[in-house]
């Protein structure tokens, strides 16, 4: 995994973006659910009062908290209100305040100071008592009068048919004091959330009896809290929309540059490594494994940053709000953890399956398609059938399994979510109704909850496509770290300018890689400029693999390969393959046109030196009798032409590029008798001047070379000219008598 997050360096800027996004967006959500329950608490129970400290008193309110106060708290709350005096102001200030504070006429009012935020905290706990205490002083609730009834009784008489206040007013300040005293005692047992909530109430009589539209306030107050949530749910909204197009391309990118890595390094393998993992594995790695790696990163840069800020955040958040039910998040935590836990176990062994059945149903479909002719001419479909289906149906079964795992994940978890919902409704309105907690705070903790739990979703989620895309990455990058067999030199020596064409193979050995037996040994000889030199022996001694070498699709195991006087391995590959024109045994042709075909070898080729390219393999004629000529579609992998005329566009390919050496690998084989001959005519006075290696079955084909090379099991039995090797070798003259008759032999 960490070779895959290597190519993630280039795209840091893009990252940092994303982690600042997801950063501001976490903030904005965390910060929505208090939104809420301001709006619940502040705006709809407390009518947009959102402390005890009221921005206006009447002097006879002043005149009671101050009496209902200790000499210390009335000291603050006096330095924190000026006063206004109706007889001093002048005629503008008095149509200006009569306007605001109607009372005014009546007696002066109290404003409250500029002061701080700190100051605001602690004159709003000094007077929440007084308030609270006046409330019960002066309220119709049941449980007022009965503290009122409780008070008068210990007054004379005389005074009990007066109100509380005005009894307290008369009272000496010592016997007040004393009344304080007591008064604390008995509120310290009382909730402060119902001390608050009674504060809040008796500042709102106080607004409505100076003279302020308290309904007006409150009005003000819901809309403007909910002109703030919509400006921070909009922002949340841009910034996860600009995570998801910022991600997506970083990915995408991330998927782009794995796939041009794993296909540079496919280019370079040999066929060792080919043989390793198989075609339809590498093609499966570049696809669909680099598919689930795109596809976790997307969730991955979203889940990584965004999850745990929300659940920390969330976390922090629930405790500020109320401590009493933190245990119901534990649980929460502990459910989810479980669940994970489960998910994790139970489907990672499954998704690192399902990567190999995949590639399983690769193969056995390319198999199948590739050899559709042979499987009809046998009738085997039932049998081929019965193969796909095999194999399909291990992997339905499989990827089943998993999806129906996955699956359960989203209801489950909506279960746990909807059922600690219900836990906190359930214990929060105990404390509702308790006096510890409000309503608004309550559905602040529900929101924060489900944020938390939502975080873990996430997580889970992340955790469950981890596996798979875990397994994912561990193929691509084992093939990204693999070291080819064939290998750059460090110091690359360059060709010969005076030397052109010498190929000279010196004691070379060659097995394969799972091979416990020489495949070729101990080959010795020289191909110059000009000449020709053929290959031929039975089917398996080694005429391929022979010729393999040259190009360096296959490296040595012992001896060198020279050419030009350079050892291939110590050339640079591309120098190399620029010196040889190649025509494998089995022609091969690229989607295109016929045109792009011939200059696939060199994309400069003039239309003269295609044209002459396609002449000397013979190819003109049937080109000439197409309607679109040299811009004729070739189907993928040439299938609609034939056999014959897609070895004669390989061997024009070759010809194309003009090389110094010429290696046909059996390439005649699928040409009519004139045709070969006519080819091979035409092919000995363009390559005068060049080396040319013959693989070949038929006789015909090599028996004018200037070196023919017999090989049997693996080793050289005959070397020569046509006429020495019928006269030498007994290997040569075997296959040449059962390729033609005695008068044949004996006239050539």
């Amino acid at each position: 995994m960490k070779h895959i997050f290597k190519h993630l360096r280039k795209s840091w800027k893009a990252l940092a973006i994303i982690v600042v996004l997801l950063a501001v967006q976490a903030i904005c959500d965390l910060s929505l659910p208090d939104y809420t329950s301001r709006i619940i608490n502040v705006g709809v129970q407390q009518s947009g009062i959102e402390n005890a400290a009221p921005t206006v008193l009447s002097k006879s309110t002043m005149e009671e908290f101050l009496l209902l106060t200790n000499d210390k708290d009335a000291s603050v709350i006096k330095k924190s209100y000026k006063v206004l005096e109706y007889k001093t102001m002048t005629k503008t200030e008095k149509e200006k305040y009569e306007k605001k504070y109607p009372i005014i006429k009546e007696e002066n009012v109290y404003l409250l100071k500029n002061i701080s935020e700190k100051e605001t905290e602690e004159l709003s706990d000094i007077l929440s008592r007084p308030m609270f205490a006046r409330y019960m002083l002066t309220s119709d609730s049941k449980q007022s009068k009965q503290v009122q009834e409780q008070i008068k009784q210990n007054m004379p008489e005389s005074m009990r048919n007066l109100d509380v206040m005005t009894i307290l007013k008369s009272l000496p300040k010592e016997q007040v004091k004393q009344m304080q005293k007591e008064t604390d005692k008995s509120f310290a047992k009382i909730p402060d959330s119902i001390i608050s909530q009674s504060a809040i109430s008796s500042i709102k009589e106080e607004y409505q009896k100076v003279g302020l539209d308290t309904e007006q306030m409150q009005s003000h107050y819901i809309i403007f809290a909910g002109l703030k949530m919509l400006a921070i749910a909009l922002l949340s909204m841009i910034c996860t929309i600009g995570v998801a197009f910022i991600g997506s391309k970083t990915a995408a990118r991330l998927a782009q540059n794995l796939r041009n890595s794993v296909y540079e390094k496919v280019l370079s393998f040999s066929t060792t490594e080919f043989k390793q993992y198989g075609v339809a594995s590498l093609i499966t790695r570049t696809t669909n494994d680099i598919q689930q790696i795109q596809m976790l990163m997307v969730f991955a840069l979203r889940i990584i940053f965004y999850a745990p800020i929300i659940g920390v955040g969330g976390v922090i958040k629930v405790l500020q709000t109320n401590t009493s039910m933190a245990w119901i998040i534990a649980l929460a935590i502990a459910i989810i953890l479980c669940i994970m836990l489960f998910m994790f176990f139970v489907a990672m062994p499954r998704f690192k399956k399902v990567q190999k059945l995949i590639d399983r149903l690769n193969l056995v479909t390319r198999e199948i398609l590739n050899g559709i002719p042979v499987v009809r001419a046998f009738s085997n479909q039932k049998h081929e059938e019965k193969r796909f289906d095999k194999a399909n149906m291990d992997l339905k079964k499989n990827t089943l399994f998993v999806d129906r795992l996955m699956s359960l994940l989203m209801p489950t978890m909506m279960f746990v979510m909807n059922a600690i919902c219900i836990l906190i409704v359930w214990k929060g309105a105990h404390s509702v109704n308790d006096g510890v907690m409000q309503v608004g705070d309550m559905l602040a903790f529900i929101q924060y909850t489900m944020q938390i739990v939502m975080a873990f979703l996430m997580v889970s989620m992340f955790s469950i496509m981890l596996p798979r895309a875990g397994v994912s990455a561990s193929r691509v990058s084992e093939v990204l770290n693999t070291k080819p067999v064939i290998t750059e030199p460090k110091n690359p020596k360059t060709f010969s300018k005076r030397i052109k064409g010498l190929v000279e193979f010196k004691n070379v050995t060659f097995r394969y890689s799972d091979s416990d037996e020489d495949v070729l040994t101990d080959i010795t000889f020289t191909a110059k400029q000009g000449e020709t030199t053929a290959f031929i022996g039975s089917t398996g001694s080694g005429k391929s693999t022979l010729i393999s070498l040259i190009p360096r699709l296959f490296d040595v195991t012992k001896g060198e390969i020279l050419i030009d006087g350079v050892n291939i391995k110590e050339a640079a590959t591309e120098d190399l393959h620029k010196k040889i024109g190649f025509v494998p045994q089995k022609g091969i042709l690229f989607s295109g046109t016929i045109a792009s075909n011939l200059r696939y070898g060199k994309k400069e080729a003039t239309d003269e030196e295609m044209e002459k390219a396609a002449s000397i393999a013979q190819a003109t004629e049937f080109i000439a009798s197409k309607k679109e000529g040299y811009e004729m579609p070739i189907a993928q992998g040439g299938t609609n032409v034939s056999g014959g005329q897609k070895q004669r566009l390989s061997i024009a390919r070759a010809i194309a590029t003009d090389p110094e050496i010429y290696i046909f690998d059996d390439s005649f084989s699928a040409l009519d008798f004139k045709t070969d001959a006519a080819l091979r005519k035409a092919l000995k006075s363009e390559t005068k001047e060049a080396t040319v290696l013959i693989v070949a079955q038929r006789i015909s084909t090599i028996m004018h070379a200037d070196q023919i090379i017999v090989l049997d099991e693996g080793k050289i039995v005959g070397k020569g000219t046509h006429k020495e090797l019928l006269k030498t070798c007994d290997v040569y003259t075997e296959i040449a008598s059962s390729q033609l008759t005695k008068e044949e032999l004996e006239n050539e």
